[in-house]
C-alpha cells in the first residue's frame, strides 16, 4: 500500500513560497491502478516524486507498505526504491551510446547480477516488449515508441512491485500510446501497482480510478466498479530471476 499522511510540500520560487501539495491525505491499496490528472502546476509530478522517495515533503509521512519513506536514510531509501519501485518517464532517460540491451541489463548491473544472466533477462526482457529484433540498436536508431518499449523493458528489470509513471503516452502517437496503455493493463493484472500521471483523457479512463489535483489538493476521485482487484501477483519467470 502506498500512503500519504497529512503532507505537504513548499518552496521558494522567485521570492515567495508556493505549494505544491498542501495536506494531502491518500490511500492506494496494493495492486491499484490510480491516474492523477489535473491542471499544469497542480502538483501532480511532487506527488509522483514522493511516492518514488525522490522529493522530500515539508509535512506528513509518505509510506510504502507501513514504511515511513523519509524516516529511512539516503542509502536506505535508495535500497527500497530500487527493490520495490519501477519508473517511466516521458523522456525515456535511455542511455544514448547504449544498446537497448545495454540498457535493460544497467539496473541488473547495478543489483550484481553476473554478466551471462544478465544478458539473458535483458533478452527476456526485450522479448516481452516485442523488441527481439532490435537488441543491439541504440535509442537513435529506434523510433520513440520502440524507445519507449526499451525503457518499459528496463523498469521490469528489477521485478518491481510499484510503477510509477509520469506522462508515459505524452510523445507517442495514438496506436503507440494503445500499446503501452495494454501493457500496463497487463502489468497491474499481475498484481503490481501503478500510479500514472497523465494530461492524457484517454489515458486516465484505462485507470481503475481516477483522482484529480488542484492547486495542490485532490478535489475528486472516481473508481472504475466494474473492474475488479487482482487477488495476487504472478511473477514472470525473467521478473522473479532479476530479484
Amino acid at each position: 500500500m502506498l500512503q500519504m499522511r497529512s503532507v505537504s510540500k513548499q518552496y521558494p520560487h522567485r521570492g515567495r513560497m508556493v505549494t505544491a501539495l498542501d495536506a494531502v491525505t491518500l490511500e492506494i491499496p496494493k495492486g491499484d491502478y490510480v491516474a492523477v490528472v489535473g491542471p499544469s502546476g497542480s502538483g501532480k509530478s511532487t506527488l509522483l516524486l514522493m511516492f518514488g522517495g525522490m522529493m522530500s515533503p515539508s509535512a506528513g509521512q509518505v509510506l510504502i507498505e507501513g514504511q515511513s519513506l523519509y524516516a529511512l536514510d539516503a542509502e536506505r531509501r535508495a535500497a527500497l526504491r530500487k527493490k520495490k519501485i519501477g519508473f517511466v518517464f516521458q523522456t525515456f532517460n535511455l542511455v544514448p551510446y547504449l544498446s537497448a540491451m545495454e540498457n535493460v541489463q544497467v539496473p541488473l548491473f547495478l543489483a550484481g547480477v553476473d554478466d551471462a544472466n544478465q544478458e539473458r533477462q535483458a533478452a527476456s526482457l526485450l522479448d516481452r516488449v516485442g523488441l527481439t529484433d532490435r537488441l543491439d540498436h541504440k535509442p537513435s536508431e529506434l523510433s520513440v515508441g520502440q524507445q519507449q518499449r526499451v525503457a518499459l523493458a528496463r523498469m521490469l528489470a528489477n521485478n518491481p512491485d510499484v510503477i510509477l509513471a509520469d506522462e508515459p503516452t505524452g510523445n507517442l502517437d495514438p496506436d503507440t500510446s494503445r500499446d503501452i496503455l495494454d501493457f500496463f493493463e497487463e502489468l497491474n493484472r499481475e498484481g503490481r501497482t501503478v500510479v500514472m500521471v497523465t494530461h492524457d483523457v484517454r489515458a486516465a479512463q484505462r485507470a481503475r480510478r481516477v483522482l484529480r489535483l488542484v492547486d495542490g489538493a485532490i478535489v475528486n476521485h472516481e473508481r472504475d466498479e466494474t473492474r475488479s482487484m487482482p487477488e495476487r501477483r504472478t511473477d514472470d519467470m525473467c521478473g522473479a530471476e532479476a530479484r
